[in-house]
């Protein structure tokens, strides 16, 4: 399975002041966007705090190629969801709409090019500590996350791989030839995951 670039970008070394930067900031900084997302009503006012963002992302030093192509990925559906608005509320509401998507992708890609997976994962579980005594599992929410984060760009590259074979047929234009090789091939991945997790006794509850 060829390995392809997702949605957000995988961690890059470096020493920029957005390296340095605690990682409990950072995550308030994805949440931040997240909930502004909500209540942006104007759409320049979204569109200068994905500027900032960008500015952001490239002040950490991973380049304008990964942020152009993490804002590539999502074109496609951003084009779909902005004509649709567009239609129904008209051009306004539609560019916030997109460009608050963007806000969130780009601060989200921010988090993951500046911090190893490892203390991203570490920051989860200090983060979830709180919620122990209302019965959260914040080793089994890191564990989680870490599928996740490895299962992404497992699918990308399944995606790619059926989307070649199918164009090689002359099929790519069937969306049964696209869908369902993916869909059982991400299956059979998420049965050996599963599988593997439970030989090493990992994501079982506790006695």
């Amino acid at each position: 399975m060829r390995s392809r670039g997702v949605l957000i970008p995988h961690y890059v070394r470096g020493d920029s002041i957005v390296h340095r930067t605690p990682l409990w900031l950072k995550f308030l900084l994805v949440a931040g966007c997240g909930l502004a997302s909500f209540l942006i009503v104007d759409w320049l006012v979204s569109a200068a705090v994905l500027a900032a963002m960008c500015a952001l992302f490239l002040l950490s030093g991973a380049g304008f190629r990964r942020l152009a192509h993490s804002v590539w990925l999502v074109t496609p559906i951003l084009l779909v969801i902005g004509a649709f608005q567009w239609w129904q509320l008209g051009g306004p509401v539609a560019a916030r709409i997109v460009l608050n998507v963007l806000v969130c992708v780009v601060a989200a890609s921010v988090l993951t090019v500046t911090t190893p997976v490892q203390a991203l994962l570490d920051g989860v579980v200090a983060l979830s500590k709180p919620f122990k005594r209302f019965g959260a599992d914040p080793e089994r929410f890191a564990l989680t996350i870490a599928i996740m984060l490895r299962s992404l760009p497992f699918i990308a590259g399944a995606f790619s791989d059926v989307r070649d074979s199918a164009r090689a047929r002359g099929l790519e234009r069937n969306p049964r030839a696209l869908v369902l090789p993916v869909f059982i091939t991400t299956v059979a991945y998420a049965r050996q995951t599963g599988d593997a997790l439970a030989a090493r006794g990992l994501g079982d509850a506790e006695d």
